[in-house]
């Protein structure tokens, strides 16, 4: 199997991290803050571990305000909604995800308000046209780092220095960067950042985050029991508890510090020279094949690892299944859960077919599926 589908998961894993969900799921019986045992306090231990490995690893000052989530969607769910008021304003760019575009259309029935700044035809977001869109309510910009759909990485550096200079909160989703390319909380002025652990930070599913900078502004999604001050009916205020209800899934925490480690120990610089290979090479492969549209920047160093497509004469999902039955390469054809950025490059009506190199690929397999996309075509032409 060829494996380029690693904008929506990443496969396979570094053997660290199949070994640490294995021995810690096998041996780690003990709950987070339930349990005097020495079970639980080694369950809490690498917890903390991987919280203070992902708070260096973004430059977090504070480990304890990095809370954990199942995925990053939930933890954009609880900065948008856990934030937002009535009468609140909201900046987004025409790439985000549904799942910053569905909550914020849902918040509009309690009052909040918000704006889609146009990107251009390559994904491109001209920051100047961020700050035109703030208003005197304007109480978040909300911004992905890259887009799941074009690859294209936007400024998040520049728009972090408005919202600084607006005192305007700012909240980064860094679902398609974590794990590719730096991200600096300090740096950008990012007072809220989403991440997933399933994806470039090549944890397993069911992990993920959100980097609170200010707790006092962020209301809890969820309110339940914490391990912690039992005697209250009112939640916790110490964090990470506040926002932690639940039992947390340690065995694929620990997971996911095993993952980081290893993006630690491998360098990103290295990670992101081998992916932008791969990805220059995919590209140029593709633009020797006629009646193939390649969307997003051309340039791969303006872009992550994410290849969005289209066939003349052929769906998406038709190539994405040619190529899957035929050569037993996965892809993923589609809206890629984000219409804002089809309709932004013109392909809401048609969807694209994407193919994510990731860390693991090789040059050769990128030659595979470049040959085999030239095969469905001639295939294809000759029917």
């Amino acid at each position: 199997m060829i494996y380029l589908n690693n904008a929506a998961t990443s496969w396979p894993k570094p053997e660290t991290v199949y070994q640490a969900h294995d021995a810690y799921l096998r041996h780690l019986s003990g709950s987070v803050n339930r349990g005097a045992g020495g079970a639980s306090l080694d369950a809490g231990r690498a917890v903390l571990e991987t919280r203070e490995l992902l708070a260096d690893f973004f430059n977090i000052r504070e480990p304890e305000q990095v809370i954990f989530t199942a995925n990053a969607t939930e933890a954009l769910n609880l900065a948008l909604q856990g934030l937002l008021e009535p009468g609140d304003h909201v900046v987004i760019s025409s790439l985000e995800h549904n799942a910053v575009a569905r909550p914020l259309h849902t918040l509009q029935d309690k009052g909040v308000e918000y704006t889609i700044v146009s990107c251009d035809a390559r994904g491109r977001l001209n920051p100047l046209d961020v700050e035109r869109a703030i208003g005197p309510r304007t109480r978040l910009i909300c911004l992905t780092h890259a887009s799941n759909v074009t690859g294209t990485i936007l400024p998040v550096n520049e728009v972090g220095e408005i919202a600084r200079r607006h005192h305007i909160q700012y909240l980064v989703d860094t679902a398609q960067t974590a794990g590719e390319i730096p991200v600096d909380v300090e740096a950008a002025g990012i007072t809220l950042l989403a991440f997933t652990g399933h994806k470039g930070l090549l944890g397993p599913p069911g992990t993920g985050g959100l980097y609170i900078r200010y707790p006092d502004t962020v209301r809890p999604l969820i309110y339940g029991g914490t391990g912690s001050r039992s005697e209250l009916l009112t939640q916790p205020e110490v964090l990470p508890d506040k926002y932690e209800s639940g039992t947390v899934n340690a065995p694929a925490i620990a997971a996911l510090g095993a993952g980081v480690r290893f993006i630690r120990e491998t360098g990103l610089d290295n990670i992101r020279r081998h992916t932008m290979e791969l990805t220059a090479r995919l590209m140029e492969g593709l633009r020797r094949l006629p009646g193939v549209t390649l969307y997003g920047p051309q340039d791969s160093g303006e872009r992550v690892p994410v290849v969005s497509l289209n066939i003349r004469g052929l769906s998406p999902g038709e190539a994405s299944a040619w190529l899957a039955d035929h050569y037993d390469i996965v892809t993923r054809p589609g809206l890629h859960c984000a219409p804002l950025a089809h309709q932004t490059i013109g392909t809401l009506k048609t969807g694209t077919l994407r193919l994510s190199p990731g860390f693991f690929n090789t040059a050769a397999e990128i030659d595979a599926a470049l040959a085999a996309i030239k095969e469905l075509m001639e295939v294809m032409q000759g029917e």
